[in-house]
């Protein structure tokens, strides 16, 4: 058969018909590990410059924070442990792990180590932070849902 033929020209309209059909239904791919990335990177990037409103934009109004045996609400997050967070990334650099991304539909949970080695407060810090974060995506956009951080010296 030709493959200008007719049936063949019909047959390709039919694939990009139900290709485009798929694209527009399914959204965005089930595993966004770019996405997933990105947002959290943006996170920890906010943090770094100091950038509140940037940050608390990628936490869902939902979230739940968890550090030292705590839970924190979205809003108790950005009062008291935000500032922190950022007078500490401000300070020290850390070298973060891999990341571990693992997918169920629209949410996706995170699990990396990161490294801290510097001086904080004018006080020498050396500890390894592992967190575990979970997003979920609405609209085509992921939003942090809880983050779990502990730590242990080195």
């Amino acid at each position: 058969m030709n493959p200008e033929s007719p049936l063949s020209m019909r047959g390709r309209c039919v694939a990009v018909a139900l290709a485009a059909a798929c694209l527009s239904a399914c959204g965005q791919p089930a595993n966004d590990d770019a996405g997933v990335r990105t947002a959290l990177e943006s996170f920890y990037a906010a943090m770094k410059a100091g950038d509140t409103a940037a940050a608390m934009a990628l936490i869902a109004e939902d979230a739940v924070f968890i550090e030292g045996g705590r839970l924190e609400t979205r809003a108790e997050y950005e009062k008291n442990h935000l500032p922190a967070d950022i007078g500490f990334e401000k300070q020290v650099s850390g070298k973060r792990g891999p990341l571990e991304i693992t997918f169920k539909d629209d949410t996706a949970w995170v699990i990396a180590t990161t490294d801290y080695d510097g001086t904080f407060d004018g006080a020498p810090v050396s500890f390894t932070s592992a967190q575990l974060a979970v997003l979920t995506r609405e609209s085509g956009n992921w939003s942090i849902r809880s983050i779990h951080w502990s730590s242990r010296r080195r």
